[in-house]
């Protein structure tokens, strides 16, 4: 689950030293408190969902609100932008309450009602921001696309 661990901090966190921070907190605290795991079948999410706290707690000690476009990418390579950037410059645009449940979902392969559990949302909330954020992502990208 690494990796998967590793996109989720990188949702919330933009820097790689407290995306392995809250990972290595949120396996910790997992392992001590794996006998509260009522289903075997969730874990996944349930680790998913220590993460998602951790990652905020990080982010409230280090009041970390930072753009991590001024951070990771120099004026020359923004020329040079591929696909795959742009999709990403679009959805670090977006609120972490659209983001996530993207990126859960779609990249993550969560289904609705885990990524629900993983945000501590209800599964109708889940639903509308997944369909705002999917708008929202539209409206960005087709934006791009005219500009270029």
């Amino acid at each position: 689950m690494e990796r998967k661990l590793y996109r989720i901090a990188r949702a919330v966190l933009w820097n790689d030293a407290d995306c392995a921070d809250a990972i290595q907190e949120a396996v910790f605290k997992g392992w001590m408190k794996r006998g509260f795991l009522k289903e075997e079948a969730r874990f996944e999410a349930w680790l998913a969902r220590i993460l998602v706290n951790e990652c905020r707690n990080l982010q409230r000690k280090q009041k970390l609100r930072l753009s991590p476009l001024d951070e990771q990418v120099s004026p020359s390579q923004q020329d040079s932008m591929t696909e795959d950037l742009q999709l990403r410059e679009a959805l670090e645009s977006m609120p972490e309450k659209y983001r996530m449940p993207l990126l859960l979902r779609y990249l993550e392969g969560y289904d609705l009602r885990d990524v629900g559990r993983i945000l501590d949302i209800p599964y109708s909330l889940v639903k509308s921001r997944l369909h705002q954020a999917r708008n929202s992502l539209r409206k960005i990208l087709n934006a791009g696309d005219e500009q270029a």
